[in-house]
């Protein structure tokens, strides 16, 4: 199986390549379209900031490669927020694959040392709607760091909750997104990544 993981300008990739190997699988880091194009499934993780990725990938025309392709996209983290339709983060216009839009978690007046931002640590996810999971996910922990969220909406697949709702992951055709970090999630985020694999 030929799985490739886009590289640009955001961190957490060679953790996602790591957890890929321990399940058998050895991806190629790369920012070529060719490559990306004719990968069987492809992932476009993502720690960092939007506006400036945003701003790299279109530089490198990776804005427009990555919403036309047609095999399973896996986004995670940054990834899932800069596939949606607009980011708080820098007031950045994303990918717009998804229509939700990110916002930044604001706890509540006087809760902020109960609610702290980043949401950080493990929570889990219900709701579940798609082929990324299974009955036996639903009420699971993963593993989460983010001071954004995508708004729960239309292509909500999962439902984190932590201030208030949010999409812990999202659906919409050959796209799959997770704002939690499956190769992060123990052996539940390796099922998660197994399940992604078999699409």
């Amino acid at each position: 199986m030929n799985i490739v993981i886009i590289k640009y300008n955001a961190g957490n990739i060679e953790s996602v390549s790591n957890a890929l190997s321990r399940l058998g699988i050895e991806a190629e880091i790369t920012g070529d379209h060719e490559k990306i194009k004719a990968a069987d499934k492809v992932i476009f993780p993502g720690v960092g900031e939007a506006s400036t990725t945003m701003a790299y990938l279109k530089k490198e025309g990776l804005d427009q490669l990555i919403p036309s392709l047609k095999q399973p996209v896996l986004g995670i983290c940054l990834g899932l927020q800069l596939m949606c339709s607009h980011s708080e983060e820098g007031d950045t216009p994303c990918l717009g694959i998804f229509e939700e839009k990110v916002k930044r978690f604001i706890p509540e007046p006087g809760m902020e040392f109960v609610t702290k931002v980043p949401h950080m640590g493990w929570n889990t996810i219900s709701k579940l709607n798609s082929k990324l999971f299974d009955g036996s996910l639903d009420n699971q922990f993963v593993y989460f760091v983010h001071s954004f969220y995508a708004t729960v909406g239309e292509h909500t697949a999962a439902v984190g909750d932590y201030i208030n709702p949010f999409s812990a992951a999202l659906h919409k055709g050959n796209f799959y997104a997770t704002q939690f970090h499956p190769e992060k999630s123990g052996p539940v985020g390796a099922r998660i990544l197994e399940n992604f694999l078999k699409l």
